[in-house]
């Protein structure tokens, strides 16, 4: 099984989630557990319509210790 890693967000009144290597698999919660729920179901609806289009599914090629060394940079 692929992994893939996830961007999660905390606004204001909830939290979203995106996945960098599925452009627009992107979900959001009320809560961090919903969110982490959600954007499970996300991916495997993305990868699914994927296979029944006949598309190669993307590999994921993001690795966490980049993420959060955009997010260092991002935010110092």
């Amino acid at each position: 099984m692929k992994e893939y890693a996830v961007i999660y967000e905390q606004g204001e009144t909830n939290w979203g989630a995106i996945v960098p290597d599925l452009p627009g698999c992107v979900s959001i919660g009320d809560t961090f557990e919903e969110v982490q729920e959600n954007i499970k179901e996300a991916i495997e609806l993305y990868l699914e319509v994927l296979q029944e289009r006949g598309e190669t599914i993307p590999e994921p090629i993001t690795k966490v210790a980049e993420m959060l060394n955009l997010v260092t940079k991002l935010y110092i």
